[in-house]
């Protein structure tokens, strides 16, 4: 029997299980269809900077040690597996159009400034000059110089390899049906792949945790939010550093890929892309890019991130059950908080004081 059945496969789960293979723990991830290929893949890997300070919101502190473990687990991921995840530090941008976006983002880079976190404003010139094929109309811009960058489908490769030298058995195609209630404690999961018996359960299925935890007489406010993305292959990367601009951004790889997104749409799990959409997102792009204007369009694509209705993530033992846990809901911060949500769910799970407190996540609240 296994120690934990990890339910979900994506960068939560995956990280989760690896942290706990490191700490002597037996684990089983499953998942319903082919492991990190939801929306832990489809993403575009912005990690912002953070600062980990003790007196922070928790969330705050989240973000600050997953700013802290991103080049400890890319460096170490890469010794493990061969495999480069596509870290570093590449630098954000971030703009604003109207006077309303320029006075928000003027707030928010003060408070950045507070937290301790290099913020640069600069000037027309400046902007052309670190970035001269940008092209910008707009009203006011930040540089956050500690921005950085993960290939999401190379850190997900990566993670199922260290999973796999670790121990954990990865269970695909097997999804997650009835469960078996005992004196308050999940003994057994019905799957496709036949009963699975575990010491301790934790959900980490994204947007389909909601759907799970009904079947236990719990409800979680987790709903899909589809994200539609664009890829463009340049011959060589026409920007540098990440721009973002609201709720969409471009992100540059070395290679000369570049990514556009993403849209925030409530149509449930349906994750076919739109003309519409992928129109304004290539029309956004190539605006603020015109090098991409000659540049093929590689793909297409759209992913279901796991929204909750207050913003924040469920993390933490699901109520009236001892056996059982849940990180999920981290909508667009799923791989961003990801080794953070590992370190302190494992924390947990193992029967230790989690280092950041987790009761503003709990379900329920």
């Amino acid at each position: 029997m296994h120690d934990i059945l990890v339910i979900g496969g994506g960068v939560i789960g995956l990280s989760l299980a690896w942290e706990l293979a490191k700490h002597g723990k037996k684990v089983q991830v499953i998942d319903q269809g082919q492991p990190g290929r939801e929306a832990s893949w489809a993403g575009a890997g912005i990690l912002p900077p953070a600062t980990l300070r003790p007196g922070d919101h928790p969330l705050d502190q989240l973000r600050g040690l997953a700013c802290e473990l991103h080049p400890q687990c890319a460096a170490e991921l890469k010794q493990l597996t061969g495999i480069d995840t596509g870290y570093r530090r590449c630098g954000g941008l971030y703009l604003a159009r109207t006077p309303g976006e320029a006075a928000a983002l003027a707030a928010w880079a003060a408070t950045l400034v507070e937290e301790g976190i290099e913020v640069e404003r600069l000037s027309a010139a400046d902007l052309g000059e670190l970035e001269p094929s940008l092209k910008s109309t707009v009203s006011i811009q930040y540089l956050l110089p500690g921005e950085g960058q993960l290939r999401n489908p190379r850190h997900l490769k990566a993670l199922l390899a260290a999973c796999q030298q670790a121990g954990v058995t990865i269970t695909p195609n097997a999804p997650a049906a009835d469960f078996t209630l005992r004196r308050g404690e999940v003994v057994e999961l019905n799957t496709a792949a036949g009963p699975l018996r575990a010491r301790q359960f934790c959900f980490t299925a994204g947007s389909w945790t909601g759907q799970l935890l009904q079947r236990l007489g719990i409800a979680a406010g987790i709903l899909p939010i589809r994200g539609q993305m664009v890829l463009f292959h340049c011959q060589r990367p026409p920007i540098t550093r990440i721009v973002n601009l609201g709720s969409r951004y471009i992100v540059p790889r070395d290679d000369g890929y570049v990514l556009a997104g993403s849209t925030e749409e409530e149509v449930g799990f349906d994750k076919r892309t739109t003309e519409e959409a992928i129109a304004e997102l290539t029309a956004f792009a190539r605006e603020f890019v015109p090098a991409l204007q000659d540049a093929p369009i590689e793909r297409t694509w759209a992913g279901l991130r796991p929204g909750s209705f207050d913003g924040l993530p469920y993390l933490g033992q699901l109520p009236g059950i001892k056996n059982a846990f849940v990180a999920a809901g981290h909508f667009r911060t799923g791989l961003y908080l990801s080794p953070a949500t590992a370190v302190v769910m494992s924390q947990l799970i193992r029967g230790e004081e989690p280092q950041i407190d987790l009761s503003p996540f709990r379900v329920g609240r």
